[in-house]
């Protein structure tokens, strides 16, 4: 093979190994999300689950990002989760002491956490009672559930943080999808590390249709997503469809995906997240 020829043909392979190493870097994700559910208990959580699992991957395609699911909270270790950068609590939460101590290492070092609804629920006596004191308290920093409105219903909600990247492109106010709304021991305001995003506003009053009349604010002050400086991680209300128990059919009658400036709000929180949650491993 001439001189000539062996030139040629080194510059063919270089061109193509630049393009496919272009192609590589275009393809790979810009960060990677993993979401734990269980779907097990009450058909409007599993509405959720099913509803967000189809949402999530769609948001994925058009942004760039690559979302997994799982239902094995033993994945909720150090070594599957090194590999992701977001972690999503859908509903519930971990319940065994090595998948608790799991996420908080992970969110002490670096990673970053979305959570909805029923995964900040606790309530002693039940079958989630507060018996996780970092999470319920330092993390979420709610204390335990204090009450809900009934039935789910949309809210007014009001941007409590306009210069926040999780509110960009928000309206001051806007309808929420209908949800069932909770209320907590602890009062956020006087957290300071405590980062009120949502809340709702008070054109929603009264709040609910009951039939108990404590189902039905008609006052007060009501936050609905946050985050705590001291970790990255946002958590929101929202994740809670209305569904027809009356009737016994079980059969979904809205969709936590339907209202437009909620999405924004939720896919500028995990864009947000992912743009710089570099979760690393610590060093053994």
């Amino acid at each position: 093979m001439s001189f000539l020829n062996v030139k040629t043909l080194a510059s063919l392979l270089l061109g193509l190994w630049l393009t496919l190493d272009c192609a590589a870097q275009q393809t790979k994700p810009r960060f990677r999300v993993l979401a734990f559910y269980t779907a097990k208990n009450d058909q409007a959580h599993i509405s959720y689950v099913q509803e967000a699992n189809k949402w999530f991957p769609k948001m994925a395609a058009q942004h760039g990002f690559a979302y997994d699911s799982t239902s094995n909270w033993d994945n909720l270790n150090a070594a599957f989760l090194a590999k992701y950068q977001v972690v999503l609590f859908l509903d519930t939460r971990p319940e065994a002491p090595a998948q608790r101590a799991a996420f908080q290492q992970y969110m002490e070092q670096g990673g970053a956490w979305l959570g909805f609804h029923f995964a900040g629920f606790a309530l002693t006596p039940s079958t989630y009672a507060q018996d996780w004191n970092w999470y319920h308290e330092q993390f979420l920093g709610t204390g335990q559930y204090a009450g809900n409105t009934w039935r789910p219903t949309a809210a007014v909600l009001r941007v409590a943080n306009t210069k926040h990247p999780t509110t960009r492109k928000l309206p001051p106010t806007f309808t929420s999808a209908p949800n069932e709304w909770y209320k907590w021991t602890n009062d956020l305001r006087t957290n300071p590390a405590i980062d009120i995003l949502l809340a709702v506003d008070s054109t929603s009053f009264p709040l609910g249709t009951g039939p108990k009349a404590h189902e039905i604010w008609r006052s007060g002050y009501y936050p609905v997503a946050w985050t705590n400086r001291r970790y990255r991680m946002v958590y929101v209300n929202m994740g809670h469809n209305d569904i027809d128990y009356e009737h016994g059919t079980n059969q979904q009658l809205s969709s936590t995906f339907s209202q437009a400036p909620q999405n924004q709000f939720i896919l500028n929180t995990l864009l947000w997240l992912g743009k710089d949650g570099k979760y690393r491993q610590a060093p053994h």
